[in-house]
């Protein structure tokens, strides 16, 4: 008898212990945000991803009526700022703004134990804002014109060549998985950032290179550079007469290129809710949708799980690529 009473005192107090975190967490959401919120950008200022984030952070910060500042932390192919927002306090006060090498970073990096983070179970994914499908475009002097093009001529015996922005980058793997899949060798060209690589292709000191859209619309619109191929499943909007890869004849190879918003393990549910609502309202903005255009970008929005799904499946299936392949950074 005593025994099942101290059971249910025991049940009682675990519940009211409960209830009262509980309330403790709604109210804290209720009051949320009250003081500047910082959002992580674990790349330089000046690229696509900065500009990205600054865009959201803008109108953020008109609809929260707090300060949402941006903080650039770059290094370790996006690690280092990664691994702060996972070791911050889980109060909605630190975000993390990230492209999709932040699930594949600790794939292709030796990452320090000061430097790695959890990829599938450090953070609070709060919304995937948008997705920028990879382009393979050639310049005119290459000579080729699609994929089976491109590959015909390597078979042949001509030399090219493929820029990336980085090795280990989503477009570096997609560059190799072609190779591997045509079984042919196209040269790969490591760069430190799609500018770089853009800047190369177009004077021709590299035949071909993989990239995001927004950086080449300009030169493929002027002549200077030849769109090949879609890095995606489907034709993209940004390009409806360009073919995917997997018209080609590879239809296993899609790597495509996402950005979304995390937060630290922990952080409430309502303010992880509370966020991806603003962010689903401003990605209906036509403004903002027309912005995210001239990045190459496509907006998505929906629930945090999507992003986490996303995240997950990402983990697994390039997981496996990059294993096979042995894609490493550097």
């Amino acid at each position: 008898m005593k025994s099942a009473r101290r059971l249910f005192v025991t049940a009682a107090i675990a519940g009211a212990l409960t209830a009262t975190l509980g309330a403790a967490q709604a109210q804290t959401a209720a009051a949320y945000p009250t003081k500047p919120i910082t959002v992580v950008v674990s790349y330089p200022p000046g690229g696509d991803t900065d500009a990205i984030a600054r865009l959201f952070a803008d109108k953020l910060s008109q609809r929260l009526k707090q300060p949402v500042v941006i903080d650039n932390k770059p290094g370790a192919g996006g690690a280092l700022g990664n691994n702060f927002v996972g070791r911050a306090p889980a109060d909605g006060y630190t975000l993390l703004f990230t492209p999709n090498p932040f699930t594949t970073a600790p794939l292709v990096m030796k990452l320090s134990p000061s430097a790695g983070y959890d990829v599938l179970h450090g953070f609070e994914p709060i919304i995937k804002t948008a997705v920028q499908p990879l382009v393979l475009v050639a310049n005119p002097a290459a000579g080729v014109k699609s994929v089976p093009d491109m590959v015909k001529s390597v078979k042949a015996g001509k030399p090219l060549s493929y820029a990336s922005p980085g090795a280990g980058s989503p477009m570096h793997i997609l560059g190799e998985w072609l190779n591997r899949e045509a079984g042919v060798k196209i040269t790969h060209v490591p760069y430190r950032g799609v500018g770089p690589s853009v800047t190369d292709v177009v004077a021709g000191h590299v035949d071909t290179a993989w990239v995001t859209f927004g950086p080449v619309t300009q030169y493929i619109q002027q002549g200077r550079l030849v769109p090949l191929a879609i890095g995606d499943a489907q034709r993209s909007k940004l390009a409806p007469s360009v073919p995917t890869v997997a018209e080609a004849g590879y239809k296993d190879v899609v790597v495509g290129a996402w950005n979304g918003f995390f937060a630290p393990k922990g952080t409430p549910a309502e303010v992880v809710k509370l966020l991806n609502t603003q962010i689903n309202e401003i990605l209906k903005s036509p403004e903002v949708v027309e912005k995210l255009a001239t990045f190459g970008a496509l907006p998505v929005g929906g629930a945090p799980e999507l992003l986490g799904k996303t995240n997950a499946s990402d983990y697994e299936v390039m997981g496996k690529v990059i294993r096979d392949l042995g894609v490493q950074a550097d």
